[in-house]
Order: structure tokens, then sequence, then C-alpha cells
């Protein structure tokens, strides 16, 4: 008998312990979502030269790194945004020794802001040499403070969605509960490209022959807000 009653007072104690832990609290779950399409005015550039024989003569990748160096300081790329992402100089310099007609490349990346300078820098290289160019991705230079608005315009968004349908039912809103926020924006792929051979020959074009795609930031909020007594 008392091993029952000992079993019966455990239970009653996890009975009043789990209800403790129940949200006895009234809610409503609601979504808000923001959005805007921007321009991206960064765009990160890859660029491939590679040797080549001009009948016996090489063109070597000294000389072309050469013009591709002065192409951008002349269209006033800082320095930060021109760097080497790729070379295998090791491997360059051995493959030499082993082959001496081995044609050895190297790869560079531009971040632009301004996107007519790509022909402009291209047409200044010998395009023999260019390999290929590639966009590797995409950016807007206010993207931080341009998420911080959307995600208050999402939450604001469900905030006034869960009043006007408390208020459909003669209900009020109370303090927040909870809120998630996700990212569902979309930039645009990364893609090979290559340059316009008729802006090589006329380098005085000024127009980018990159088409670009916008940037799609959407950003959502789940909010829970508890109804007000």
């Amino acid at each position: 008998m008392k091993k029952l009653l000992i079993v019966a007072a455990l239970g009653l104690c996890s009975y009043g312990a789990f209800a403790q832990n129940v949200d006895l609290r009234r809610k409503i779950e609601v979504t808000g979502i923001a959005e805007k399409e921007v321009t991206p005015d960064i765009i990160n550039v890859t660029i491939s030269l590679q040797e080549y024989l001009d009948g016996k003569k090489k063109i070597t990748i000294n000389q072309l790194e050469n013009q591709l160096e002065n192409a951008v300081k002349s269209a006033g790329i800082v320095k930060e945004d021109f760097t080497i992402s790729n070379v295998s100089a090791w491997n360059n310099t051995l493959q030499k020794k082993k082959n001496p007609d081995f044609l050895a490349s190297k790869q560079y990346s531009i971040r632009f802001h301004d996107l007519n300078k790509f022909n402009e820098i291209l047409s200044q290289v010998d395009p023999k040499g260019i390999q290929s160019t590639y966009v590797e991705s995409y950016d807007y230079s206010k993207m931080p403070q341009l998420k911080q608005e959307l995600k208050i315009q999402a939450l604001l968004a469900a905030k006034e969605k869960a009043t006007y349908l408390l208020n459909s039912i003669n209900e009020k809103m109370g303090r927040p509960i909870n809120i998630t926020e996700s990212d569902n924006s979309n930039f645009p792929a990364p893609r090979q490209m290559y340059a316009n051979r008729a802006l090589v020959a006329s380098p005085q074009t000024s127009d980018s022959d990159i088409d670009i795609k916008p940037i799609k930031l959407s950003f959502q909020v789940q909010a829970i807000f508890e109804i007000a007594q």
C-alpha cells in the first residue's frame, strides 16, 4: 500500500512539473516579408592569362602580366582591388624544365566598381594572351545597411499582420514571445564571359558588354506574439 502511495505521489509530482513546462499563454504566429531588387555595383572578375607562341617567338606570362598591370593602373583600379588569385609558379617552373615549350598561365582577380572599365582594361592586353574571363561574384556596396532596413520592414510587416488579425476578433496583441529571421535572397550566378573583340579594337567605346542581372534581397521574419489578457 505504501509503495502504491509513493508511486502515486511521484506521478503527481511528474504531472506538476510537466504542467509547469507547458506554455499556456495565448499567442499568435505570423510571417512578415520584405523584398527589394538592387543592381550590383561591385563585380569580382577573374582574368586568366596564358603564354602563347607567335611563330617561333614566345609571348611570356611576364609580358602579359605587365600589360595587365599597366592597364589596371591606367583605369584607376586601386591596388587592393587587383590581386593574383591563382598562380602555380613552382609548377610552371618545373614544367618548363621538363618541357621548354610549356605555356605558363596565371589568374588575376579584379574588383570592378565601374564595369565600363572592363573592356577598357582588356583592350590594352594582347587578346591572344587572354585565356578566359569569369564573373566570380556580385555584390552591392550598401548591402549591410539595406539588409538591416529590410529585416526591420519584415518585422514591422509581421507586427502589422498580427495586429489587424487580432483586431478582427476583438483581441489585443501583447509582447513578442519569439522572433526568427531567414534570408531568401537571390544573387546572380557566376558565369564565364569573354572580351568583346570589337571593343578591344575600339578602346574609345565606353559601354561594357556584360549583362548585369539584379540582386533580389528577400527577408522573412517569423514572429510569435502573446495575445493580451
